[in-house]
Order: C-alpha cells, then sequence, then structure tokens
C-alpha cells in the first residue's frame, strides 16, 4: 500500500499537537497496610521515605500490553479520536510481554491499524518523554503525520517481595496519547527540549537478562527489578534541577513563569527537594505518587490525564515534563499546553 506521507524537503518542518489522551491502572489495590503482612514494613515507614500509600497490580494474565490497549481505549471513547490513520506506534516500556514481538505491534494488531511504524522504547522511566520527544520529531521531518505514544509498566510482575526496600515503591499503570501534524497557525506546542545519559552508573538500577555483569560488576540474575535508592535519589535531585535550568535556557523564562511541573513520579521526597531547589511550589507540580505508587513509564502520562480530567490544564498552560530513570537517563520537555475538547 502506498503512503499518503510524502517527504518533506529540507527546510520543511512541520509541527505536531496532542489531541487526545487515555490512561489505565488495574483494579487491584496494594495497599501499604497489605505490604505490612509481607513484609518488615510498615505504613508511617513507607508515606514518610515515599509518600505512596497504594499502588495498582495487574492480574496474573494482564500484561504490559493490556494496560496499553485500555489506555489507548479511554483516548479513542473519551475524545472520539480516529485510529485508522495512525502510522506510528511507540510504547516505552520496561516490561515488554515478550522480548519480541513488540508490544506496540500488540497494540497495533489489537486496533487493527493499517500501515504503522511500530516499536517499543527502552529509557525506563523516561521512555514517555523520550518516546513523546522522538514521535514530535518524526512528524515534524515529514516523514510521520499521526502517532500513538504510550508511558506503560506492569513492574510488579519483576518486583521482588522479599526485597522491602523496593517492592512498597512500585505499581502497574499505562498512558497513552496522540500525536497528530498540526497544520494551524497556532503557536507550536513542543517549545524546547534536553536530555542526557550517565551510563557509568547502570548498576544502580536495573533487571538482568542476558549478561551476569555490568562493566565487570556482578549483577542479581533472578530478573527482578534491583534499585540502589541512594545513588538514584542524588542521580535525580542533582540531574533535574540542572535540565530544568537547561530547558529553561533555551527559552528565556524562568520557573514563576511554569504553569506545570510534571515530574516522573518516583517518589515524593525526590519531588519535594527538586521543587525546593527550584523554586517551584508543590500545588503548581502533577503527580500520582500517592495513589498509583511509581509506574515506571507511566507516572507522565497518568498525571497529564487526570489533570486534563480536572480541568487543571488550560489552553496555553505553560507544562514542563521530566523524565529519569535507569540507564542512567533523564529527559525533559516544555510543552505549551492545548486544550482537549472530549467528545459529547
Amino acid at each position: 500500500m502506498e503512503s499518503s506521507v510524502q517527504p518533506a524537503s529540507p527546510s520543511t518542518l512541520y509541527r505536531s499537537r496532542i489531541t487526545a489522551i487515555g490512561s489505565y491502572v488495574p483494579e487491584r489495590r496494594l495497599t501499604n497496610a497489605d505490604l505490612e503482612r509481607m513484609v518488615e514494613t510498615n505504613d508511617e515507614w513507607i508515606v514518610q521515605r515515599t509518600g505512596i500509600r497504594e499502588r495498582r497490580i495487574s492480574a496474573p494474565e494482564e500484561y504490559t500490553s493490556h494496560l496499553c490497549i485500555r489506555a489507548v481505549q479511554q483516548l479513542v471513547d473519551r475524545y472520539g479520536a480516529v485510529l485508522d490513520d495512525v502510522d506510528l506506534v511507540i510504547v516505552g516500556t520496561s516490561t515488554p510481554d515478550f522480548a519480541f514481538p513488540a508490544t506496540a505491534c500488540r497494540v497495533q494488531a489489537h486496533f487493527g491499524m493499517k500501515q504503522t511504524t511500530s516499536f517499543d522504547l527502552s529509557a525506563a522511566c523516561a521512555g514517555f518523554v523520550y518516546g513523546l520527544h522522538m514521535a514530535n520529531g518524526m512528524i515534524a521531518s515529514g516523514l510521520h503525520r499521526k502517532a500513538l505514544v504510550i508511558g506503560a509498566d506492569a513492574l510488579s510482575k519483576i518486583v521482588d517481595y522479599t526485597d522491602r526496600t523496593t517492592c512498597v515503591l512500585f505499581g502497574d499503570g499505562a498512558g497513552a496519547v496522540l500525536l497528530e501534524r498540526d497544520d494551524s497557525d497556532t503557536a507550536p506546542q513542543f517549545i524546547a527540549y534536553t536530555g542526557g545519559t550517565d551510563g557509568s552508573g547502570g548498576a544502580h538500577i536495573y533487571r538482568s537478562l542476558l549478561a551476569d555483569h555490568i562493566d565487570g560488576n556482578p549483577v542479581n540474575t533472578n530478573g527482578k527489578l534491583v534499585q540502589n535508592g541512594r545513588e538514584v535519589y542524588k542521580f535525580a535531585v542533582q540531574t533535574i534541577p540542572k535540565g530544568v535550568n537547561e530547558l529553561l535556557s533555551q527559552t528565556g523564562l524562568s520557573t514563576d513563569r511554569l504553569d506545570w511541573f510534571v515530574p516522573h513520579s518516583a517518589n515524593l521526597r525526590i519531588i519535594d527537594s527538586v521543587c525546593e531547589k527550584m523554586g517551584i511550589p508543590m500545588e503548581r507540580t502533577l503527580h500520582t505518587i500517592e495513589k498509583y505508587g511509581n509506574t515506571s513509564a507511566a507516572t507522565i502520562p497518568l498525571a497529564l490525564e487526570e489533570a486534563t480530567r480536572e480541568q487543571k490544564l488550560k489552553d496555553g498552560d505553560t507544562v514542563l515534563l521530566f523524565g529519569f530513570g535507569g540507564g542512567l537517563v533523564y529527559g525533559g520537555l516544555l510543552l505549551r499546553w492545548k486544550a482537549l475538547t472530549p467528545k459529547v
């Protein structure tokens, strides 16, 4: 089948905009009280150190592709989105159903999208921001016109529930956006991007597959998530302010000009520390840490979808997304929000 998308000339750059958003979390709740019966911990300790009160857990036969599909279906149902002409599907995830086929291919098959480039993106908790940045670039180039970008993880499948330092943190969920070429004369939605990598910190948070060491250091080979919380905390509180300043310097903005800050919901202590350093009031921060825990690539789209549903995000708001995680990697996007209109 011949593609309807024509290659752009070198001087042509197109704009893109988010036209629909959806999310999904599993029904089962795992509360702090539940965890007290599983490992040596308690509600006060968890809340004080993480801000988490409960998280959602996928059913035994519910995998990341199922979470993605439910999030996309909500996007379709709420906004009347048409998927027939989607030509790009990107899923940011660390917990694909299979090594291959890609989770994105399972999403494509479910919705019967006829001609798509579909792939998974591995950037841990920064996966959604990386995916959004990549999809925007592909649309800007003229090579694609309409993209589904999904951040999703079923971390409960890879958490060691005997390790009280990690099992209290993680939950399952998915968030999806539809990104389309914007041919209007309005201001662009995507304003600036920054990203970076410190691969020397790879051993601080990982899940083993084939190799039994990182840079000569032995790793746990049971396939479960392993995290050095102290080192990840240090990386986050040092990297996020630097990345935010990089983004703002590109545009001449200051933090008091930000309407909303949407960091990866890893830990409320990290968010508190970063906001204090940056002078960003917590009331202008969007997160879902208290009720969903750390859902990795899903945290940012879950927060955006909730804020959209609650009508917190207004047309023209300046919104800064910032993801960080295993790699170690980080990515930040500065957006000018464009209001979404649910179908009646």
